[in-house]
Parts: structure tokens; sequence; C-alpha cells
């Protein structure tokens, strides 16, 4: 039996596969840069967030974009398997939304017609949102009522 060959387009020649842009050479010299392979282990990890993070400061071209997402993909498979993250608590997932939209206790207090008395003991952890809170703070942040819970 004949080897096989492979055949390779043409220099210039388009990708023909629908759904997939056409690779440039900004993609090659990435994967030069920090091959596409499978993460190993914590070091690994941490040179392809470095990667990921050089990446989000950049503006970048399709082929470019293209090797984030799959760079992204390895990450998160990895993260999937071997790092464990701890769900956030309620109060730990307020601050961060007071703090991503410029609020302050009172701002918010406000904004929501929930006590300030009561968002700085959810803050401080000794009090719980009720369900009316939860209603209310995820219309205000326009995130699901499960980013609370």
């Amino acid at each position: 039996m004949p080897p096989q060959t492979i055949r390779r387009p043409r220099p210039g020649a388009r990708n023909r596969r629908a759904g997939h842009p056409r690779i440039r050479a900004s993609y090659f010299e990435l994967v030069k840069e920090f091959p596409l392979t499978h993460i190993r282990d914590g070091d690994h990890l941490d040179e392809a967030s470095e990667m990921i993070d050089r990446l989000l400061e950049r503006d970048l071209d399709e082929a470019e974009q293209e090797y984030l997402d799959v760079l992204t993909d390895l990450v998160e498979a990895y993260e999937d398997d071997h790092v464990d993250i701890p769900d956030a608590s309620e109060a730990d997932v307020l601050r961060e939304l007071m703090r991503a939209h410029g609020l302050s206790q009172s701002a918010l207090a406000q904004a929501t017609k929930i006590a300030q008395s009561t968002i700085s003991a959810v803050l401080h952890g000794s009090r719980r949102l009720t369900r009316d809170h939860i209603d209310r703070l995820s219309k205000l942040f326009g995130v699901e009522k499960a980013a609370f819970l």
C-alpha cells in the first residue's frame, strides 16, 4: 500500500471548512510562543494564564482570537479537573457587585429600598439575604438570582 500524502493548502488558499476563520501567521506566531497543549501542572497553568492576560490587553485579529479561545478552553479544562474553587458567599458576591458598579452601602440601600443596616449585616456575614432582597439585587445588577445562592 503506497504511503499517504498529506495535502497541504497552497499558500494564500482559504480555509474551506465552514465556521473556521482563515488561519493567519499571527496564530502560528502565538503557537510558537506558547504551544496549544493540555495543561500539565500548576506551573504550566501559570504560564498559560500569563499568556491569556497578555492577549486580553491587545486588540486581537480573528486568528489571534481563535488562539485565545482555544487556550482559554485548555485552561478551563485543567481547572475543572484540578483546581477546587470554593463557592463565593452571598456577602462576597454582593461586595463585588457593589465594587464593580461603584455603589456604596447607602447608594445601594437607596436604589433597592433595602435598609442600609441590613446591607451592612449581610456584608459582615451576620445576616442572610431574603428572597425579596435577592429579587431586588438581581434586578438592579442584571444578574441571575442564582448568583446569590
